[in-house]
């Protein structure tokens, strides 16, 4: 065998904690140089395969493999770790996890030094591997100082210095915003192209993947395989629909107006998709439909923007800024830098605001300022129009609550109810009140059945409306969400975000911190950007995402949608982008999956 071929013949996988099998009858190859991604819904098998390939099902799980699985001469349920990790290197999700050394280059020579390679030949890996992804630059840095895409290209030198003929990379997108996503998908394919390295990404957000294009999609469903082709058959195909798999937005437009793009028209790439003067006829004729609809106030309300006149005096805003800076110690210097720069920002009682930008733009920093943890050098920050400086924490808690990404860095207590109620206990609230309080916010958040719960057992999403329920208990009425989807399939994606919407919709205010492009379109009527320090642009998601000069200051990704209204004659694009996202609303309001 080729030692970048992953062979699959009949596989099975079976944790020990598992009554039922993970996998179960897996039959593909995946040939030397192919570069596949898996999609799936959560809980499909995705995981569980690639920890197949890596052989951490075994070793670190302890799973029992059947069947007969192959990689180039190496087999992972029997060989011991050191010897599959030399035939397959894995990039973790989350790159900061992966790193053991306090230089990247030490990091990059970990795995050579475990393996005793003499000095001038681990000297002349190092630098191959940090030229081959553009880090040759950082090697005295420390990677815990890095943006999260040189983070990303460092835990993948690490990976490469070893020869690896095969990568396996984990929702390489996730922690990544647009611009560095799409970087990373052009090193991956350059990797793939130049080297010659077997890939295999698994990623909910396929049409980013699909920026450089794959040799095929795997769509996995219940611990099997049910579609293994092509890009333009996987697209054509009902599989995504079925499976809840979201096409590119620019194939979900076409659709919607009536446009058939079957696999000979290569529905993966746009530029390809060679529309005929009828059918760009159509697609206009379908947007000017939608704006009659919208201009007939048919459109359902949480598509309509909300009034931009200010809060009256005797309304003030929910968040208020004013010229707020804020600065730091650079990491592993003694230079001060400005994380915000004279922001200005007024978010009204009741709006739901997207908060867009690259890393390292300000984003959290702001929302940190906002909750106290950060304190401003100068300017002003008003809650309800309270200003925060005289505040301690525990009276900001009170009004505003930041729910992390990862909702167990949050949580510490075993059971849901006790949770939730915990910072009642804390403040001395009564028994009687403790126990209704919280009844009504599990309630609230859709989730009082689990209230007697171990927290371990809930998913992901149920685990965020655990902190959300603790934030609502102690009052406060305006939520920060930290990434609040970050590496969720479509269907719990959807799930959450309507409750979100639900919570807003009921007088809550909330913040979205995001680099889902789609979610900011979708859900936030209004969205500001950050690039430095520096709100940059205040306007719809739909403006913002259509305009790729502020793309491009902000290290965003203009949608698909520009590029398809531009073919199509349509100006200004962002009305094709309201045309579709309403679509999709009414869509999910016809088959009941929003209140």
């Amino acid at each position: 065998m080729h030692p970048g071929e992953i062979v699959f013949e009949n596989v099975g996988v079976h944790y020990r904690t598992q009554k039922h099998p993970s996998l179960e009858n897996i039959t593909f190859t995946v040939s030397p140089g192919e570069k596949a991604v898996i999609v799936g819904a959560s809980g499909s098998g995705k995981s569980t395969l690639i920890h197949a390939v890596n052989s951490l099902a075994r070793h670190r799980y302890e799973a029992r493999i059947t069947g007969s699985l192959r990689v180039g001469q190496t087999n992972p349920a029997t060989a011991e770790l050191t010897e599959v990790s030399r035939a397959v290197g894995t990039v973790l999700q989350n790159s900061d996890s992966q790193f053991v050394a306090p230089t990247v280059a030490e990091d990059i020579a970990f795995a050579l030094e475990n393996r005793e390679v003499p000095t001038d030949e681990m000297e002349e890996k190092i630098h191959r591997a940090a030229r081959r992804v553009h880090v040759e630059e950082l090697l005295d840095a420390s990677p815990h100082g890095l943006s999260g895409g040189q983070k990303q290209r460092v835990a993948i030198a690490g990976v490469l210095a070893d020869d690896v003929p095969t990568l396996i990379f984990d929702e390489p997108l996730a922690n990544l915003d647009p611009a560095s996503g799409l970087g990373t998908v052009e090193l991956i394919d350059e990797l793939n192209r130049d080297c010659g390295t077997t890939v295999l990404i698994v990623e909910h957000r396929l049409e980013e993947v699909l920026h450089r294009g794959v040799d095929r999609i795997i769509v996995m469903d219940a611990g099997k395989i049910v579609a293994n082709g092509t890009p333009a058959r996987i697209l054509s195909s009902r599989v995504p629909d079925e499976v809840g798999i979201r096409r590119p937005l620019y194939l979900t437009a076409l659709q919607a107006a009536g446009i058939s793009v079957g696999e000979e028209r290569h529905p993966e790439d746009l530029s390809r998709i060679d529309l005929t003067d009828e059918e760009k006829q159509t697609m206009r004729n379908w947007v000017h439909a939608s704006e009659q609809q919208k201009a007939r106030g048919e459109t359902l309300k949480i598509s309509e923007m909300p009034e931009t006149s200010p809060s009256s005096p005797t309304e003030p805003d929910a968040v208020s800024v004013s010229g707020a800076v804020v600065e730091y110690r650079d990491y592993g210097s003694e230079r001060t830098v400005r994380a915000l720069d004279g922001v200005d920002l007024r978010v009204r009682r009741g709006e739901l605001l997207a908060v867009l930008g690259t890393n390292g733009a300000g984003k959290s920093t702001l929302a940190g300022a906002v909750c106290g943890f950060e304190k401003t050098v100068s300017g002003t920050i008003k809650i309800q129009g309270a200003d925060i400086s005289g505040m301690t924490l525990a009276q900001i808690g009170k009004r505003v609550a930041f729910v992390l990404q990862n909702p167990m860095n949050m949580i510490s207590q075993p059971r849901v109810e006790d949770e939730v109620a915990l910072g009642l206990r804390a403040r001395a609230v009564p028994g009687d009140e403790v126990r209704s309080r919280v009844r009504k916010a599990l309630q609230t958040c859709g989730i009082a059945p689990f209230a007697k719960w171990p927290v371990s057992a809930l998913s992901h999403g149920q685990k965020k409306r655990v902190t959300i329920a603790s934030a609502l208990v102690l009052g406060a009425d305006i939520l920060i969400l930290d990434e609040p989807t970050a590496g969720q399939d479509l269907r719990h994606y959807t799930e959450f975000m309507e409750f979100i919407r639900e919570l807003n919709q009921s007088g809550t205010t909330v913040l979205l911190i995001t680099h889902d492009m789609h979610l900011a379109l979708e859900y936030a009527p209004r969205a500001v950007v950050l690039s430095r320090g520096k709100v940059i642009a205040d306007a719809s998601p739909a403006q913002i995402l259509t305009d790729p000069q502020i793309c491009a200051r902000g290290s965003l990704v203009p949608t698909s949608l520009h590029d398809l209204a531009r073919m199509c004659g349509i100006s200004p694009a962002a009305k094709l982008v309201d045309a579709v996202i309403e679509n999709q609303r009414r869509a999910r309001a016809e088959h009941g999956e929003v209140a």
